[in-house]
């Protein structure tokens, strides 16, 4: 720091103070529907046009320009062949040169859920303008993230399809789909995004401590989604006071059977890694085996004995663990994705998932793209047919 007049250092404000802190300055009682005209102010102070803030969308297939004062609107962007979707994927900044400038796009990361891009056109960009509008891009993410909780208007932004009562449920119950920190990666997918209603997880990251749970509530519709409720917070109670991985289905379980008749459960799986050893324990309550992903294949499912359905009153689940090597994936699934079949067909069953799980691994992509490849192109390959929910969560050790 340059020092002034008797050593004292420089307090006065830069540019680039002045332009963040402005942000930050009235970022705690901005109302949310001024969020995209401040920004689009900010974009223009840096000497930025045509500012754009673009929404991925609940069915992780495209981004949905948000709509201000200011701010550039224009028709949804396909996140498989646009500019702005490789930089929601690679969460990299994404340069394109046009005739009249360049045209940058900042992902709008925080290190957890990856809401979309910023977007913004300059005469021309150098390190000074990366840096900046690439700090921007962080602070306007925290805003739309501090703001969501307040506001339905980035909700109706991403939904670009009807939404049922039980999936609004389930998606007011989720974490962010993605967490990216040194050590751990995760990233899920939930199918059908807009009719989702028995599939959720829930994972949290105490200390050197990963935690996680993936569920399956039994049918369809309300009830489902009432279900997975229940379960999820029953798991979270048990977390967040500190009980032992066995013991969390023992809450999970008197939850959904005080709360439910006694011919309805949840099927669960529950996990812990110490981030710091990359050991790997978990137990299962009659959900399907997870898979270990190393040096970009499946190299086996992680089987392990297995209790009662959550609800249904079975015995305390022993605990499996294996070690993991840095760079291990963990993919955790919902019957939906392997029992899916057209009529008069076979499922499509575990071998076809490892099948595709080793196709898309071998690209050496991150999480994130990998586990939305994967669950688009298991739709696709299902012919597009969804009877049941279909949820994935891919969890990366990083060493």
């Amino acid at each position: 720091m340059a020092a002034g007049q008797h050593g004292a250092p420089d307090r006065s404000e830069s540019f680039g103070e002045g332009l963040l802190g402005g942000l930050l300055d009235v970022a705690p009682e901005l109302p949310p529907h001024l969020v995209g005209p401040v920004v689009a102010d900010a974009v223009a102070r840096l000497g930025g046009r045509q500012p754009q803030i673009l929404l991925q969308d609940y069915g992780q297939e495209r981004l949905v320009p948000l709509e201000g004062e200011g701010l550039v609107g224009g028709e949804p962007l396909r996140i498989d062949c646009s500019d702005a979707g490789r930089c929601l994927l690679t969460s990299r900044p994404v340069e394109r040169a046009l005739s009249g400038g360049v045209r940058v796009y900042a992902p709008l990361w925080d290190g957890g859920d990856q809401a979309g891009v910023l977007a913004a056109t300059l005469d021309q960009v150098d390190d000074d303008d990366r840096r900046m509008l690439r700090r921007m891009a962080g602070l306007v993410a925290d805003m739309l993230e501090s703001k969501n909780s307040c506001t339905d208007l980035f909700f109706r932004t991403r939904r670009s399809e009807p939404m049922s009562l039980a999936a609004e449920i389930q998606w007011s119950l989720m974490p962010p789909l993605v967490m990216m920190t040194p050590r751990i990666g995760v990233a899920g997918v939930l199918e059908p995004a807009y009719d989702v209603a028995g599939d959720s997880f829930d994972y949290a990251l105490n200390g050197d401590t990963f935690h996680l749970a993936v569920i399956d509530a039994m049918g369809h519709g309300l009830n489902a989604a009432t279900m997975a409720t229940v379960a999820i917070g029953a798991y979270r109670h048990a977390r967040r006071i500190s009980v032992e991985l066995a013991e969390i289905y023992l809450f999970m379980d008197r939850a959904v059977a005080e709360q439910f008749a006694p011919d309805h459960f949840v099927t669960a799986q529950m996990m812990r890694l110490d981030t710091d050893t990359g050991h790997l324990q978990w137990v299962n309550a009659g959900h399907p085996a997870p898979m270990l992903v190393r040096h970009h294949r499946v190299v086996r499912r992680l089987n392990s004995p297995t209790t009662l359905p959550v609800g249904f009153g079975g015995a305390q689940p022993q605990v499996s663990e294996v070690e993991l090597e840095p760079g291990d994936r963990i993919l955790c699934f919902t019957d939906g994705l392997v029992e899916e079949h057209q009529s008069g067909q076979e499922q499509f069953g575990e071998d076809q998932l490892i099948e595709w799980v080793n196709q898309l691994e071998k690209s050496d992509r991150g999480v994130r793209a990998v586990a939305r490849d994967l669950s688009h192109t298991l739709k696709r390959a299902r012919g597009e047919v969804t009877s049941d929910d279909a949820t994935l969560v891919l969890v990366e050790w990083r060493g």
